[in-house]
């Protein structure tokens, strides 16, 4: 049995696939994968979310528009065997505690914790150049400790899986989240050097989800956009990414840009400024001015990004009157699913009656919201 944390965006978004910097958590909300080996090349997946069982052969893995839930654990497998992972047969069950559809990256844990279940029935270790290699048995069915190096070859075949098979050009702070988490702690990724460090969450503040009811779907096509922008962007400024560009430089370049790809630059390398002023003010514990850089984050995904929606705007909007919220915005990918709130941890209940009290009233929806601890990574 293996389990894989979901995550939450604090800064940076957006920023991963531009090799530039996040702040996240894993949070208490997993994917679970119970798996038992087969004596044939069959896998078979059954979960708790969908209906039926997927059923295909580790030599024959294609998609299946019918369950298309299920092409994580085939992209995982299929990276796997590109990387020459000689794998077994296996059934197994899902089970999720992260809400589908609310920016939690859902999909991150689940193909972290395909990866960590093939690694459990067959045995691997990932180079740091990615290859492959089987592992000889270990006593009671142990295995050793994934080190920094490999757990950075993981995350990248799980980008590799979503990116290939699923068809979302995503980056890797949800994988690397997923599996560098910590508890009490705020993860501090930098996706051009793959470094990751941390720092301590203060236990007077509280993550809070609020989600919207608008279930966002990355497939379908906006995300992959908003990407091709960032790269055009970058290319017509000739660096090679985002990450390599000031706000002065950006705004000396903007002749260069279409509209659309002058927008998409100024919100990354706007995130990248907020989060490298973000994680100072976290450590000197001013955190009313890390509060503010979250609004001004998510005005610039409603402005610049345009990856918010009426009822994320809707959500900040109510945060901003409520005493004790010291920030609100977006988190994960946009085009719907949650925000998130840092709020002081004694306004928390007051914070959320009021927030789900006028949500309904507003919208004709009812909200749900939740209170996320920070957690260790996938094991």
């Amino acid at each position: 049995m293996v389990r894989a944390p979901g995550r939450l965006e604090l800064l940076g978004n957006h920023t991963d696939y531009n090799e530039g910097l996040v702040m996240a958590l894993a949070v208490d909300k997993d994917v679970f994968l119970a798996g038992a080996p087969r004596h044939d090349p069959q896998v078979e997946v059954i979960s708790t979310a969908f209906p039926g069982a997927v059923r295909f052969a580790l030599d024959g893995i294609a998609k299946d528009a019918s369950a298309p839930w299920a092409d994580y654990v085939k992209g995982v497998l299929l990276e796997l065997q590109r990387r020459g992972v000689p794998l077994r047969g296996f059934n197994v069950a899902i089970h999720s505690t992260i809400p589908l559809g609310a920016g939690l990256s859902s999909s991150a844990a689940l193909l972290v914790s395909t990866a960590l279940l093939a690694r459990k029935l067959s045995p691997y270790s990932l180079a740091p150049d990615g290859a492959g290699t089987p592992l000889p048995p270990f006593g009671n069915g142990e295995l050793p400790a994934l080190g920094t190096a490999e757990k950075l070859a993981l995350a990248k075949l799980c980008q590799a899986a979503e990116n290939r098979f699923v068809g979302v050009n995503c980056g890797l702070l949800d994988p690397l989240s997923s599996l560098f988490g910590r508890a009490d702690h705020v993860i501090l990724i930098d996706c051009r050097d793959l470094t990751v460090a941390h720092t301590p969450l203060h236990p007077d503040l509280a993550a809070v989800v609020c989600h919207s009811g608008v279930r966002h779907a990355l497939v379908g096509g906006e995300y992959n956009d908003r990407r091709r922008s960032c790269e055009a962007a970058a290319r017509a400024l000739g660096v090679p990414s985002l990450r390599h560009v000031s706000l002065d430089g950006l705004a000396a370049g903007r002749a260069k840009l279409s509209a659309h790809e002058y927008e998409c630059a100024l919100h990354v390398v706007g995130e990248n400024d907020r989060v490298t002023r973000g994680a100072a003010r976290l450590r000197a514990g001013e955190f009313e001015a890390f509060g503010q850089l979250l609004y001004q984050s998510h005005e610039s995904s409603r402005l610049n990004f345009r990856n918010s929606c009426p009822a994320l705007d809707v959500l900040v909007e109510l945060a901003k009157g409520q005493p004790g919220c010291l920030g609100a915005r977006l988190t994960g990918g946009g085009f719907g699913g949650a925000t998130l709130n840092l709020v002081r941890r004694e306004a928390v209940g007051a914070f959320r009656e009021a927030v789900e009290a006028a949500y309904e009233q507003r919208t004709g929806q009812r909200l749900e919201s939740w209170v996320c601890r920070a957690v260790d990574g996938a094991a």
